[in-house]
């Protein structure tokens, strides 16, 4: 595929609600959308969602855009390339890093890929691995911390989401809002056996939190998401190994060499793979591989993106090793009705179906040109 034409829209959906977790607050989901375009009529979208303050990852909004226009772009306009993943060693050549910027272009690849092949990035992704990909995905909620601090809304929050029919929940937590939440998140899941996990997204420290790490130990939860620090990977090895509940690897498991660390080293065994923190599909697929040899479960994580970004996460999500509910939900959940470029939707199983064609297809023209500004 020859890339004639690349264009670079920047993205703002408002959030009905702020998403808050331990490192800070989102009010609204700004994006770099990535558009491919092929010399027969032909295109691929992707997404790179950090966020605009680095409490997530290092790599920010404004960073991703800058280098994706000074650097990127150039790499790959007017070539051609055998497969997308031709396209990802292309741009990681001599880059360290600024994951999150490779994948906007790098999943942009894999729907062109797919828009010219007639099917979805799924497809694309699963064959490489040589599996079969789900029709549908199991969907769990993300619940943020919230905003009033009250243990009464959370517990609201998930009895409301028990009724749209969500088959896992999970909660932020952060010092001091750990314990309440889990005991608040237990009564809004009264009466049921769905499983619930918790999200530190690196906000404890090893020993000196040791207390509250053993209290959510005793909480029955399903595992226990990124408790330390992004870069303690021994830490999490070690946490591992002194809590009778799984720890889950996030912000931690930032590329392959990470997942080979992590099996080297007979750490946790359950992963959160999220696309754009890994630098996209290309790095997903060597990821999965490892995790086949090593036997870790996977689940497939969000920023939260758009309808455009959750096409790459949804191709991860069917994969036969995705094995726990995803963070995979509808768009009214997180922009309201008839905001998100494109819908998403789950059933009342609580599951969401994985399309089959690209993002050419499923793309709501005139909500994209409302909401997304060409960038020069």
């Amino acid at each position: 595929m020859r890339i004639a034409r690349i264009e670079l829209f920047e993205l703002a959906l408002p959030l009905v609600e702020p998403f808050i977790i331990s490192g800070g607050a989102v009010t609204e989901r700004r994006s770099l959308i990535v558009a491919l375009h092929d010399d027969e009529g032909h295109v691929g979208y992707g997404e790179s969602p950090p966020f605009e303050l680095p409490f997530y990852s290092a790599e920010t909004l404004a960073s991703a855009i800058d280098l994706t226009h000074r650097v990127l772009v150039p790499r790959v306009a007017g070539r051609a390339f055998a497969s997308p993943e031709v396209v990802d060693e292309t741009l990681r050549a001599e880059i360290r890093g600024n994951a999150f910027a490779r994948a906007g272009v790098e999943t942009a690849a894999w729907d062109l890929a797919a828009h010219r092949a007639g099917v979805g990035m799924a497809q694309l992704v699963a064959g490489r691995l040589g599996v079969a990909p789900a029709a549908s995905v199991p969907c769990g909620v993300a619940l943020g911390i919230p905003e009033d601090r009250q243990p009464e809304t959370l517990t609201r929050q998930v009895y409301d989401a028990l009724q749209l029919g969500y088959r896992r929940v999970k909660i932020k937590i952060a010092p001091g809002w750990d314990e309440v939440a889990v005991r608040a998140a237990r009564a809004g899941l009264a009466g049921t056996e769905l499983p619930l996990t918790v999200d530190a997204n690196g906000a404890y420290r090893w020993p000196e939190h040791e207390r509250a790490l053993r209290a959510l130990d005793d909480a029955r939860l399903l595992f226990i998401e990124q408790p330390l620090a992004p870069d303690e990977l021994v830490g999490h090895v070690r946490l591992g190994r002194e809590l009778r509940t799984p720890v889950c690897l996030d912000e931690t498991l930032e590329s392959a060499a990470l997942a080979r660390q992590v099996m080297e080293l007979e750490g946790p065994r359950v992963w959160n793979v999220k696309v754009h923190r890994v630098g996209g599909l290309a790095e997903v697929t060597r990821i999965y591989r490892i995790a086949a040899e090593y036997g870790a479960e996977l689940w497939a994580g969000t920023m939260p993106a758009s309808g455009i970004g959750s096409q790459a996460d949804l191709a991860v999500a069917c994969l036969p090793r995705c094995v726990y509910p995803s963070d995979l939900e509808p768009s009214t959940r997180w922009f309201g009705r008839g905001v998100d470029v494109i819908k998403l939707t789950m059933g009342k199983d609580g599951r969401m179906a994985v399309p089959g064609v690209s993002v050419a297809r499923l793309l709501d023209a005139g909500r994209f040109r409302s909401a997304a500004r060409l960038l020069p």
